[in-house]
């Protein structure tokens, strides 16, 4: 079993991720993907879409095995909720 360390800390690794997701990513995913998960390799930009994090994250890692995975849920503000409201406006 591979042990992985980041390489980054927790605020790198947030800024990183987000300024990938929001200049590079969202636009490509955000429309036909409301509530699904993307994970991000904070080095490469590379991504993966899936139904639940761990999915994303194993894809993103069968890509590149030294990975350094950001997720993100699409149209939320984190990728689990605890009694929040989705960021998308009720139709």
């Amino acid at each position: 079993m591979t042990v992985r360390q980041p390489r980054y800390s927790k605020e790198e690794f947030a800024q990183r991720g987000d300024q990938i997701y929001q200049n590079e990513i969202r636009q490509k995913v955000e429309a036909d993907n409301h509530g699904k998960i993307v994970a991000i390799d904070i080095e490469t930009g590379a991504f993966e879409l899936a139904e639940s994090p761990m999915l994303a994250v194993d894809r993103l890692y069968e890509r590149n095995p030294d990975a350094q995975p950001w997720v993100i849920r699409i149209g939320h503000r984190a990728v689990f909720r605890f009694g929040s409201r989705s960021l998308k406006k009720p139709v």
